[in-house]
């Protein structure tokens, strides 16, 4: 039977706004953050979507996110934490190497890339493969989220999806061990509009 998972991205944060890395880290969410997670919110209930279980990285920016779209009670879990990044916490962007990372942050006490991408692929598994999970929302962040995507690259229905903006949404259908993307949610927050890449 297919399951569907909702994979979400937290709203704008401070360190957001003031191109801060942040991972392991955490910032507050601006008013534009909030503003982003009440529009994402309305495209669940516009479309009458509701959630069996509800999940959120144990980063507070993620919590407060998911928090601002339901109020089903909610477990929080590490293994849906930001990729971290060593002693780059906090720092500026412009130190970021460029793309792809790989082992980089692991030189400085961050995570290898294999074992963050490890680490969700095994969560989001561990989570889907319970009982009346038939519809789950889980509240993450921008690469943990680019991450995972790129992992089921192969089984997409939709393709390579970049611009993963704050409060983005991916639709995975779950089946057999297998994740399939499905839709990608974007959001026109001047206009409280949703872009998805399938009608």
């Amino acid at each position: 039977m297919k399951k569907t998972l909702y994979l979400m991205r937290h709203g704008q944060t401070l360190f957001n706004q003031r191109k801060k890395i942040q991972g392991f880290c955490d910032a507050p969410l601006t008013d534009l953050g909030i503003k982003q997670a009440k529009i994402a919110g309305s495209y669940f209930k516009e479309n009458n979507i509701t959630f069996d279980q509800v999940y959120s990285s144990t980063s507070e920016r993620a919590c407060d996110t998911l928090e601002l779209i339901t109020d089903k009670s909610y477990q929080r879990l590490k293994g849906l934490k930001e990729w971290n990044f060593g002693a780059f916490e906090g720092e500026s962007e412009d130190l970021n190497p460029p793309l792809p990372y790989g082992d980089f942050f692991a030189e400085y006490g961050g995570e290898r890339e294999v074992d963050f991408r490890d680490r969700l692929v095994t969560t989001m598994e561990r989570i889907m493969s319970q009982d009346n999970h038939d519809t789950v929302l889980a509240v993450s962040h921008g690469a943990a989220c680019a991450q995972f995507a790129r992992y089921w690259e192969k089984t997409s229905k939709i393709g390579k999806v970049t611009g993963l903006k704050n409060c983005c949404i991916l639709k995975f259908e779950y089946e057999n061990g297998r994740f399939t993307l499905v839709n990608f949610i974007n959001h026109d927050f001047e206009n409280g509009t949703h872009m998805e890449s399938v009608k």
